[in-house]
């Protein structure tokens, strides 16, 4: 008589069948480290809607920005999810640095940048702040200047901007200044690329992120590049270089850029589109994916699985997943995900491009204008107009950022909080 048997247990990568007195009598192969890893990227992708195309590349669903956000939610799900006990930590403390609509009057805005130290309370609403963006934002990486933009009118966090090392290859930038190979090498040091800018509401309901892109170019991010980072040795390559802040790059997370475009205030061409990226990179492999990847490079002994150190070597996420894909069997083009990002550049000096291309000695700051005359012309161009047209800002409330930071609150918390005392602003 066949003996009645129980639930199969796993162990190691197996199904064991046990009989209810207690002897295991057969073993099940499951499925294979890699073809569960397989089966998670094609499913995965698959409900993001991504269709593959005859070379192996990845197309979207559409190119809207709504389907780009959506692409992007996987990751922003993580993300919030691994910052679950800071937000619940830190939004009592923080709160109050964020607007309601009833604190802003457009005819006052007052921008002031505070240059953020590690380790600090300051840090802390930095990187509270980020998230409550809606595409994922990176930490940066090698030099790095991040800012928080007070309005000094209400005292209240208008946005931010975070600078970082730019990407050494980048087709847009580099046709547009006109380099080679060689000068690239030798200049990229007087770049920089803002991987965070952006307004906070109520500001971005009036045209605030305009107003904070119009401040990358100022006198006072300028100097401050200079006060940090002129004559300090590269990590890379040992050298101690002359740096001088010349240009900022900027790409648009959501196709076409709306904030950058045609980006003028008064006389001054503050941001340019300079291109478009080719559609590659790993932003539709979420981290959960990833760490699963590393672990499988791990334990194959690839030197992928860890090397991510600043100077071995440029995008080791990227190297590291087309490595992991090739491993697999899987198409390495599924790096291709089909979402081009528009390419900005803002001159800080007035011949950037000469000097990068090696052709001007020196930078060209003439006229360089500052905090507060971006702001003047700002308050008129963008933030009074809009605000007489969508009146509307005046009823966002602080705690609906919860919504945004993708957890739920416990009513307490919006009510009780300590504020930091102005003096450590």
């Amino acid at each position: 008589m066949k003996k009645p048997t129980r639930t199969r247990r796993y162990v190691s990568g197996v199904a064991r069948t046990k009989p209810l007195d207690g002897r295991l009598t057969s073993v099940v192969p499951l499925l294979t480290v890699e073809a569960r890893l397989r089966r998670a990227l094609r499913t995965h992708l698959h409900q993001l809607g991504f269709r593959r195309l005859e070379g192996g590349q990845l197309a979207p669903p559409d190119h809207s920005k709504d389907a780009f956000r959506q692409l992007h939610r996987a990751q922003r799900c993580d993300r919030l999810q691994a910052e679950r006990t800071f937000i619940l930590n830190h939004w009592p403390l923080l709160k109050d640095c964020f607007a309601d609509g009833s604190d802003l009057d457009p005819t006052r805005v007052e921008p002031r940048l505070e240059l953020v130290q590690a380790d600090t309370w300051q840090s802390d609403l930095f990187r509270l702040a980020a998230l409550t963006w809606s595409v994922p934002v990176s930490q940066g990486y090698g030099r790095r200047l991040r800012f928080l933009v007070w309005d000094d009118s209400n005292d209240k966090l208008l946005g931010l901007i975070g600078l970082t090392d730019p990407v050494f290859n980048l087709a847009a930038r580099d046709q547009y200044i006109g380099w080679n190979a060689h000068d690239r090498r030798r200049r990229l040091v007087h770049v920089l690329d803002a991987y965070v800018l952006g307004a906070l509401p109520p500001y971005g309901m009036l045209l605030g992120g305009k107003l904070l892109a119009a401040l990358v170019g100022t006198q006072e991010v300028r100097d401050t590049f200079a006060e940090k980072y002129s004559g300090v040795r590269g990590l890379i390559s040992g050298e101690v270089k002359p740096a001088c802040l010349v240009m900022v790059t900027t790409s648009s997370a959501l196709g076409r850029s709306s904030v950058y475009n045609r980006l003028r205030l008064d006389e001054y061409r503050l941001f340019r589109s300079v291109g478009y990226t080719s559609g590659w990179g790993h932003f539709h492999i979420p981290n959960g994916l990833f760490e699963a990847m590393r672990d499988y490079l791990q334990a194959l002994g690839h030197p992928y699985a860890n090397n991510h150190s600043y100077g071995n070597g440029p995008n080791w996420k990227l190297r590291a997943v087309r490595e992991c894909l090739r491993l697999l069997g899987l198409n390495p083009n599924w790096l291709h995900h089909g979402v081009p990002r528009e390419v900005f550049v803002c001159e800080v000096a007035k011949n950037a491009c000469s000097y990068l291309r090696g052709e001007a000695k020196k930078p060209c700051y003439d006229d360089t204008p500052t905090v507060a005359r971006v702001a003047a012309a700002a308050r008129s161009r963008w933030l009074e107009p809009r605000a007489a047209r969508q009146p509307g800002f005046a009823t966002w409330r602080r705690s609906q950022l919860a919504d945004l930071l993708g957890v739920s609150l416990p009513p307490a918390m919006e009510e009780t909080g300590s504020k930091y005392p102005l003096a450590m602003r």
